[in-house]
């Protein structure tokens, strides 16, 4: 368990408050698991961002007429601090019934209380129902390595000695895989992923990253670091130009968390996957 996570909403038994309440947010820091990876919070080796989509985003108008919709949160990934996602659950139920006058009076309330959590500036947006339905739904990029007739019996922590690659090869190559499985490492609860990594570097062998990938399947981590992990173990084998590892997973409790992890500064579009 995170050391931080123990004192969390999760797992335990929780009132649900229907009015504004930023004190529900609950912080945690990132940096145990940034010292057990291995990593500096001063020398970070990635860039990027924690995609938060909210599907259950309500409040009132002046006149006392609800409003539904769907918020969209960027996180950035050296922010000190990630927030337990059934406090930011808790949190967003408590705007339910405060009433703001429009939605960007809501959105630079979710700015402010977010950034405070995090620790770095948080950015919002706040989506119609209609914006997100005309997007709709995408297919991830590259190759999916899931097809691969593949013997797996290592399921309970991350084994980074099931990759192989050919140095004498050099690749640019994006692959993905939607059998990404880790498990909430307060709740025990699964949380169901498809992962994708775009590189340009030593040719990685395929079956022994969908093996890799599976390893994972009952490794109690959050979300993000699971990610950062993958990140540094493909990081270390490759020895990479070009590395970003991003993962979208299926959400929970009206929520999906989506880390993107890359060498590159790069700027992801946020696009729904037919799980999500």
């Amino acid at each position: 368990m995170h050391p931080s996570a123990e004192h969390s909403p999760l797992g335990k038994s929780s009132e649900y408050i229907a009015t504004y309440t930023p004190s529900l947010l609950f912080p945690i820091p990132r940096l145990a698991k940034w010292t057990e990876l291995g990593v500096s919070a001063q020398a970070l080796p990635w860039q990027g961002v924690d995609y938060w989509n909210c599907f259950e985003l309500s409040w009132l108008l002046p006149s006392g007429k609800p409003v539904v919709a769907i918020g969209e949160f960027a996180i950035p990934a050296d922010s000190p601090n990630i927030i337990e996602s059934k406090s930011f659950k808790l949190y967003l139920n408590s705007l339910n019934q405060t009433a703001f006058t429009t939605s960007d009076e809501l959105r630079a309330c979710l700015v402010n209380d977010l950034s405070a959590a995090a620790g770095k500036p948080v950015t919002v947006r706040v989506r119609t129902l209609a914006e997100v339905e005309e997007e709709g739904t995408t297919a991830l990029p590259g190759q999916c390595i899931d097809g691969l007739d593949v013997t797996i019996d290592s399921y309970d922590h991350p084994q980074p000695e099931l990759l192989r690659c050919d140095p004498e090869r050099i690749v640019e190559e994006t692959l993905h895989s939607h059998l990404l499985k880790s498990n909430c490492p307060v709740t025990s609860q699964p949380d169901w992923g498809s992962v994708v990594v775009d590189y340009h570097g030593s040719a990685l062998d395929h079956a022994s990253l969908l093996t890799y990938l599976v390893s994972f399947r009952q490794h109690s981590d959050f979300h993000e670091q699971c990610v950062e992990r993958i990140y540094l173990d493909l990081k270390k084998l490759l020895n990479p130009q070009r590395l970003t590892v991003y993962a979208r997973y299926v959400r929970r409790g009206g929520l999906d968390i989506n880390p993107y992890r890359s060498s590159e500064a790069i700027e992801p579009r946020n696009l729904r996957l037919v799980r999500q």
